[in-house]
């Protein structure tokens, strides 16, 4: 068996790699690597072609002779790119898949931007059942036209595809930046839509946390997934026939409840707390689907994301990156 990736210099790929090649389901498996702007090093089992997922002979090139593909590339918020790479690349992908007397499984590793996680409203829990209602962004669109395109391709062409769909993934001490109020926060939201300078200043400051409040007054909860979770999930579904044709949530078992986080740090580390107030919309992304057919199971609980992000100590050598545009 040959896999296919695409996306391996990033945060899933860096670990989705190492624990692919360790599994002894996977021993006699060999890899080939997609790589543009950054690359791996090549072994007796891993091969690299250069090019871009816009680029239909670097596709065909990668796509030769492989049996599995795993499509973890992805570009943010760059419209200038967005279609070209997200897009075509996925169509160019899908053609040469289809195409070859080889090909038994194409993954996809899509995201809840999809169904809206924190911008959208449901009824309930958001399922795999669940409308697709992106949030506005090209990248959140462009992952409702790959899952759209994959999906059609099964019914046009009998493909067999599988789409694991994530929440926003964390490694290393990612959660603990992602709470910060300094010009060191990772991702989002941006205080600056909800607080004034002076409040976030005196935030940072204090070393406080935030307490986002969703827009009914109440302690957001918002999906995760722990990184190496979604590996597991990764591996569970590769080769895996109860995997064919399906759509996943891969998240938590619940979702992050941003006072029960407050609450820990508070009671752990006596870090306080200040109330963000915001319009998000609290949602649950139900992963009992993959916990059913997929046999997996998240190890990363709350109390653990925490513990982990808080614990960890960079190297100076392993600076935070974000290894996409946008």
């Amino acid at each position: 068996m040959r896999l296919l990736l695409t996306g391996v210099t990033g945060k899933v790929g860096q670990n989705f790699l190492p624990a692919f090649l360790e599994t002894d389901r996977f021993c006699d498996w060999s890899v080939v690597a997609l790589c543009n702007n950054r690359t791996i090093p090549e072994t007796d089992r891993v091969s690299v072609i250069s090019g871009s997922l816009g680029d239909r002979e670097a596709v065909d090139a990668a796509m030769d002779g492989v049996t599995h593909v795993l499509h973890m590339a992805a570009v943010k918020e760059s419209p200038d790119l967005c279609m070209d790479v997200s897009v075509k690349g996925m169509f160019l992908m899908l053609e040469a898949f289809r195409r070859s007397p080889a090909a038994k499984q194409f993954i996809l590793i899509s995201g809840d931007c999809s169904v809206g996680h924190a911008f959208q409203p449901y009824d309930g829990p958001v399922t795999e059942q669940s409308p697709l209602k992106a949030y506005p962004g090209c990248y959140a669109l462009t992952k409702v036209l790959e899952e759209v395109m994959l999906q059609q391709y099964r019914h046009q062409y009998g493909l067999n595809g599988t789409i694991l769909r994530a929440p926003w993934t964390m490694e290393k001490d990612d959660f603990r930046f992602a709470l910060s109020f300094g010009d060191d926060q990772f991702g989002g939201p941006a205080w600056s839509e909800y607080l004034s300078d002076d409040e976030i200043r005196a935030s940072a400051e204090a070393g406080l946390v935030p307490r986002i409040m969703d827009r009914d007054g109440r302690p957001l909860r918002r999906n995760f997934v722990h990184v190496d979770d979604l590996a597991a999930a990764a591996l569970a579904a590769l080769d895996n026939p109860a995997a064919e044709g399906e759509l996943f949530n891969i998240s938590m078992n619940s979702p992050v409840d941003y006072g029960e986080v407050a609450d820990h740090l508070l009671t752990t580390r006596n870090i306080g707390s200040r109330s963000v107030e915001t319009g998000m919309i609290s949602n649950w992304l139900d992963n009992a689907k993959a916990r059913l057919v997929l046999g997996w199971r998240p190890k990363v609980d709350l109390e653990q994301l925490i513990e982990k992000a808080w614990n960890y100590r960079r190297d100076a050598d392993d600076p935070r990156r974000i290894w996409y545009p946008g």
